[in-house]
């Protein structure tokens, strides 16, 4: 029995050996290089492979490719081996997806998956995250940009050695792009989104801006944009638990908010998200997501290693309220695909009377006289104050949309019925003309920047809405109201929602007039018309009062061929139709 015992303590020596040696060969880029450095697309890729090839609880797969050939991958961890998509009505357990790099010089989350993945997986000390929550996660999103390193890429950054860069290899920044899916690398994402439809959705970032003590800052859509259950949760349960876990750390955390009127002495404001940015998409998908910003000016270690924490903060959090959490999801999908809701948010606005306080800990600034940039400039030392200030996190629903039954696209915008299917939106296909009463749109007062964003130029524009009956030709697409993806579906119909289709410039052809009359033919038909409707008459006699009018040729023929039956009847009409009933 005494040999038994001294051969069981030898073998669990030798056991602790092998696992020192084993995690030597597990240590990462950002480890081995004293914190200070992360590493490239190729070695970073091989070393989630190798955490899959590891462990039978994980699963490496690749989703799409970049403009430049690069893989897209995720690594998917269940400890069920729940590796392809399950349905939220047969899901045991929710889905944490954790998106890593879609700004490649803001890799903390990267670096931060790496050490988790390893304590869950291979030395098991985290393996407990696993019982009540499954993981998707993305190390690097905009692989292109990740490859585009330098140590001069972002000039606010207090490290790594080399980070990667802000946008695509198209010049897209795809957290702007979750809406109108213009870059592959999104298109694939969203896919992606679309089959595996996480319960909670993670974004990772370090931030630009002031100075200030905190090492993270969070942000997490809660207002009226955000399904009631899921909004309390995230305020009574979610946000509390995650500040708690910062208590227990050497790390301060703060809400992430900007500054009223560039001073934080006149109070922190907080956001509204519109869905073009990861957690305002997260929103109109009906889930919780987390936008994680890190201080940019705080060295790259304590950036990576608070990251790692808000991350496994949140995975605890979920696996404590699974149940709850799954539930809300539930009711969430089933709310908006109920033929009784008659309204959706599509524009919040910050109320600058309503506000609570808080103690906020910042660094000293002062106003100095700069020569180079000819007037005072704002520069922050390294003494810490902590003061009190207003928050104002109050909100209004500025804008909202009445939802129809369903809208109507014609089969010539296919492209448009292609987007809208990577958002998991379901279409059908008219088999026959239908004659239908719809809400046809008109469009006045257009005007474009001189400047695109993001490759896109973004009409202004007032419109009118007048109900008609319409022919809706076969092969055109019914998209119905009665489904889980409804805010998604509005946001990206209604004409005046922040990140449609119409704002985002697919439908600028539409402003474009591409027939026009000669002045010998258009003559005497207005002279007819200006005989013939008393009516006409009036209002031409009524605008000849303005002198610029009067002595323009083309206007005053203009004014009657916009009349006539030979104006462009589509010109400015949206060519998307609402069925009201």
């Amino acid at each position: 029995m005494k040999n038994f015992i001294v051969l069981s303590i030898v073998l669990l020596m030798l056991s602790g050996f092998t696992s020192a040696q084993n995690l030597d060969e597990w240590l990462t880029k950002f480890e081995k290089s004293d914190y200070l450095s992360t590493d490239d697309y190729e070695n970073s890729a091989a070393y989630f492979k190798k955490l899959a090839e590891n462990s039978e609880y994980a699963h490496y797969f690749t989703f799409g490719v970049s403009p430049q050939g690069r893989e897209l991958a995720a690594v998917i961890v269940s400890k069920n081996q729940n590796f392809d998509p399950v349905p939220l009505s047969q899901r045991k357990v929710p889905l944490v997806m954790i998106q890593n790099g879609i700004h490649s010089g803001e890799i903390e989350g990267k670096d931060a998956c790496m050490i988790m993945l390893r304590e869950i997986l291979i030395t098991k000390e985290k393996f407990n995250y696993l019982d009540n929550v499954d993981l998707l996660i993305i190390p690097i999103f905009n692989v292109d940009g990740h490859e585009r390193k330098s140590p001069f890429n972002r000039i606010n950054q207090n490290g790594p050695q080399e980070m990667g860069w802000r946008t695509t290899s198209q010049n897209y920044n795809l957290n702007r792009d979750f809406m109108k899916a213009d870059a592959p690398e999104m298109q694939a994402l969203l896919k992606l989104f679309s089959d595996f439809l996480p319960d909670f959705y993670i974004d990772t970032h370090t931030t630009n801006g002031a100075d200030y003590q905190y090492t993270i800052t969070y942000d997490i859509q809660r207002w009226q944009n955000v399904y009631p259950a899921a909004s309390k949760w995230i305020s009574d349960e979610y946000i509390p638990f995650i500040e708690s876990e910062f208590d227990k750390s050497s790390y301060f955390i703060s809400p992430y908010v900007g500054y009223k009127k560039r001073d934080v002495k006149n109070g922190v404001t907080y956001w509204a998200s519109s869905p073009r940015f990861s957690h305002g998409y997260a929103v109109v998908q009906n889930r919780p997501g987390l936008l994680i910003e890190t201080h940019m000016l705080k060295p790259y270690k304590d950036r990576v290693f608070s990251t790692q924490i808000l991350l496994e903060a949140t995975i605890k959090k979920v696996g404590k309220d699974s149940d709850l959490l799954l539930s809300i999801n539930r009711e969430a999908d089933e709310y908006y695909s109920n033929r009784s809701l008659r309204h959706i948010p599509l524009n919040l606005t910050l109320l600058d009377t309503s506000f609570s306080t808080m103690k906020y800990k910042g660094f000293k600034s002062v106003r100095k006289f700069s020569e180079i940039a000819g007037t005072e400039i704002t520069v922050y030392s390294d003494i810490p104050f902590e003061i009190e200030v207003p928050v104002y996190d109050v909100f209004e629903v500025k804008d909202s949309a009445l939802i129809p039954l369903s809208y109507y696209i014609p089969k010539e915008y296919e492209e448009i019925v292609v987007r809208l299917k990577l958002h998991g939106i379901e279409v059908k296909e008219l088999n026959d003309n239908e004659d239908r009463e719809v809400v046809v749109t008109k469009f006045d007062d257009v005007k474009f920047p001189s400047n695109p964003f993001e490759n896109r130029f973004q009409p202004t524009f007032t419109y009118n809405e007048f109900t008609e009956t319409r022919t809706l030709l076969r092969g055109g697409y019914l998209i119905e109201t009665n489904q889980r993806t409804l805010p998604v579906i509005v946001h990206l119909l209604e004409v005046n929602a922040p990140d449609s289709f119409m704002k985002w410039g697919f439908f600028n052809h539409i402003f474009e007039r591409k027939e026009y009359f000669e002045v010998y033919s258009m003559e005497p038909i207005a002279q007819q018309m200006y005989k013939n409707n008393k009516h006409l008459r009036t209002e031409f006699e009524e605008k000849l009062k303005d002198e610029n009018f009067a002595k323009n040729l083309y206007a005053r023929l203009n004014f009657f061929y916009e009349r006539s039956e030979y104006f462009d009847k589509k010109y400015r009409e949206y060519p998307v139709y609402k069925i009201l009933r």
